[in-house]
Formats: structure tokens, sequence, C-alpha cells
């Protein structure tokens, strides 16, 4: 096949996609129902934090639902955001899945990661939808028990240092001193975030309220206007 040449001004927008980590209470599932017409993938079975809320979800057990899952919706017209959440939950599941048939944890653990990155990237890469993976947090620490850092929280040694390069957009979700729920949406000295996008708050924060999270169509619709019109940023 010949290749051929072409500008970064033929790439359409097509959709955000996303990944949100963050602490227990934070608000991550509820976050994602705030999403336009939003799917939740789940392997938990704890979705009271949004039972009064109307969302449609699918739940999880196997790699044979999630592949399920993704051809249910690789081609649907109702919803405009899929979200999994969360990737730890659902990947815990699949690891219980994956180690019987292995003598090695580690090769349990690098089969898992094998089989959930591509199924990820086909989720991020359907077509004109919003992608949302959601994610526990973890603390690292240094050989002297000195805290380093926050990081995304999932089995094994290779997901999470390959989740978040699969996304434009990584959000370190957090509550401040007056009880507001915020997405980090820079790099910060303790956790890290990014926003390729360059339409999010330079001081690298969007806020929600006393009583709620910050809501995902008023980001998303941010970051399409900067992307369809890169002179509005």
């Amino acid at each position: 096949m010949a290749i051929k040449i072409r500008n970064t001004s033929e790439v359409e927008f097509d959709g955000v996609k996303c990944v949100v980590y963050g602490g227990p209470g934070v608000g991550k599932t509820r976050l994602c129902a705030t999403a336009p017409s939003p799917i939740l993938i789940s392997a938990e079975e704890g979705l009271l934090s949004i039972s009064d809320v109307d969302c449609d979800f699918i739940e999880i057990k196997t790699l044979s639902d999630l592949d399920s899952a993704y051809r249910l919706l690789k081609n649907d017209k109702k919803y405009k955001t899929i979200c999994l959440d969360s990737l730890s939950e659902i990947a815990e599941a699949l690891i219980t899945e994956i180690l019987p048939d292995h003598k090695d944890g580690r090769q349990a653990y690098a089969a898992l990661a094998q089989a959930m990155i591509p199924m990820l990237k086909r989720f991020r890469d359907i077509k004109g939808k919003n992608t949302v993976f959601t994610c526990k947090e973890d603390d690292i620490f240094d050989e002297d028990g000195a805290f380093v850092c926050k990081d995304l929280l999932l089995p094994g040694k290779q997901l999470n240092k390959q989740v978040p390069y699969l996304v434009d957009e990584l959000f370190h979700m957090q509550i401040d001193r007056k009880g507001v729920p915020f997405l980090q949406t820079k790099p910060g000295r303790k956790s890290f975030a990014k926003d390729r996008s360059g339409a999010l708050d330079p001081k690298g924060e969007y806020a929600g309220s006393i009583d709620d999270v910050p809501n995902l169509t008023e980001l998303f619709a941010k970051i399409k206007k900067a992307k369809t019109n890169p002179k509005l940023k």
C-alpha cells in the first residue's frame, strides 16, 4: 500500500478520550454520570452513588463480557459516552479469571495487560464517542518509606504504565479543603495529569461545587470547541 503524506489540520475531532483516577469516595462514578449520554461498563456492584441518576450500565465479569460490551456499543447510536468504571475493578475481576491458567503470577499479569490494552484501544477508537476510563489511585513510596506521588492503581506493573499513554486527557480527581471535588488537569509535584487539548484552565484545576462533582458535559464541550475551532482556545 502506498503511503500518503497528510497534514495535522486534516485530523478530525472524534470525541474526548480520558482517564480519571482518584481515591475512594471522591465521586468518580458520579462524575461519569455527568458525561453526555453516558453508559457505564462496570465490574462493581456498588453503583449506589448514582442510584438517583437515570444512567444505563453493563456489568462485566469476564473478558468475554468486555468483548461483548464492545461489540454491542461500537455501532450504537444512543450513547455519546462510554465509561469503563473502574479499570481497577474490571482488571481485578479479569485477573481472577486469568490466574488459574498460569502457574507464575507474573505471567498472569502480563497476560492481563496483553488482553486488556488492545481491548481498551478498541473502546477508545470507537468513532464519534467520548471514552472515559476511571481508575483507583495508589500511593507510591520510596525505599525509606517517604511518600513520592500518586499513581494509577492497577494489577501488575504493566497496565498502570501503559494506560496513561492511551489518551489525550489524564485527570486526577480530588477534594479540596472546603469539600469541593475537582479535577487536576495539569502535572503537579505529587501527582500527574495532562491536557493535550489546551482548552482547560492553565492553573490546572476544573472544579465542581460543594454539592456535586465537576460536569463532564461542560468540560467536554470546552475541549471540543478548542479542537474544532483552534482560534477560540
